[in-house]
């Protein structure tokens, strides 16, 4: 991840414009102050300035994405991060940029922080600062509800599965002894499921609440989970560890006061915050 380098001194002259330029100017000065001088100003630069402003997809439900296909940005991620910039005492500011060039943007200083399900990977924390995790996920078995002969991933043997032949879950059914029928996602996948034309479907946790939430699932049911769990977070450009351990502590604050779970159960019927 490159950084722009420059000096204390010209740090000092261009205040005043890296104030006016908000966010994207602050993150910059942020990793210019980390290279050259130690210095951490990623969570000032945000106070200073009172706005915390946050990349996010605005299309992928029910996590970042416009009510109605044209209404405002709503979604999990977009109220939790919300949420957090109120307990910072700033402003939320939205900045929608496409999957592919979110880490970009970050590393540009368009924004201070990404906030759109961000899953924590060695990978990742080796070139960016994180917060506490805000979702936990597992993978599940979704079958009809009559369904009594799948009870593990180690019962999908000789089960043929709905997947995707491109996602992780395929891997996971193959890898379980399935037989997978390739479809293109979620929604395929899951209709085969309620029309008995597979005996499962392998994926993502949230994805199925969802589905749930949003339908009432009434003919399905998750009949095994994994036990490793995906953990989203935050993600910040590295030497933004002052912000980071700010919204940790945001995060903190609205787990105990039970804001986050009241979030979760408005999208998801659970809670998936801890």
């Amino acid at each position: 991840m490159k950084r722009h380098l420059v000096s204390a001194t010209v740090l000092t002259l261009a205040a005043a414009v890296a104030l006016a330029g908000c966010s994207a100017s602050a993150s910059d000065s942020s990793g210019a102050a980390g290279s050259t001088t130690g210095t951490d100003d990623s969570l000032s630069s945000v106070l200073e300035s009172g706005t915390l402003t946050i990349g996010t997809e605005g299309t992928y439900r029910p996590f970042s994405y416009h009510a109605d296909g044209s209404g405002d940005l709503t979604g999990y991620d977009v109220e939790v991060a919300t949420a957090v910039a109120d307990q910072l005492g700033v402003k939320a500011k939205f900045e929608e940029t496409q999957w592919d060039a979110i880490f970009a943007g970050l590393e540009a200083g368009r924004f201070d922080t990404i906030a759109n399900q961000v899953s924590i990977t060695p990978e990742r924390e080796a070139a960016y600062a994180f917060s506490a995790p805000y979702t936990y996920s597992t993978g599940v078995i979704v079958v009809p509800s009559d369904n009594t002969s799948i009870t593990s991933f180690d019962s999908l043997n000789g089960k043929t599965t709905a997947q995707s032949l491109t996602s992780n879950w395929y891997t996971l059914a193959t890898e379980s002894g399935a037989t997978v029928q390739s479809v293109e996602g979620w929604a395929q996948s899951v209709a085969l499921v309620e029309q008995g034309r597979v005996d499962a479907t392998v994926n993502d946790k949230l994805t199925y609440l969802d589905y749930k939430k949003q339908t009432g699932a009434s003919g399905l049911k998750i009949a095994a989970e994994t036990t490793d769990r995906s953990e989203s977070a935050f993600a910040f450009a590295q030497g933004g560890t002052a912000l980071a351990d700010a919204v940790t502590d945001a995060l903190a604050t609205l787990s105990a006061d039970g804001t986050l779970a009241a979030i979760s159960d408005t999208y998801f019927g659970a809670d998936v915050s801890k």
